[in-house]
């Protein structure tokens, strides 16, 4: 089973906010997720990330999406991952 990082739409019409969500890739976009990481607020510009959850996830080889990886990158998240991947 390939585990995908990536954002499930929520929020009402024109007034998005996003889960961030381990889900199996083979699953639809909103579709059942293994487990919530966080939230992204793009209107308010608010990034709410579950730090540890982020790290066991990509530690099991889940692969973020782009925008997943942006918002990790932004929060220091991606560089832990690299640091602790070469065993700094």
């Amino acid at each position: 089973m390939a585990v995908k990082i990536r954002l499930t739409r929520m929020g009402a019409k024109q007034r998005p906010s996003y889960r961030i969500v381990a889900s199996d890739s083979r699953v639809k976009r909103d579709g059942k997720y293994l487990e919530l990481i966080g939230t992204y607020d793009p209107l308010a510009k608010q990034t709410k990330i579950d730090e540890e959850l982020a790290m066991k996830w990509l530690e099991c080889g889940a692969q973020p999406s782009d925008t997943v990886r942006n918002l990790f990158s932004k929060a220091g998240i991606m560089k832990k991952f690299a640091d602790k991947k070469q065993g700094k």
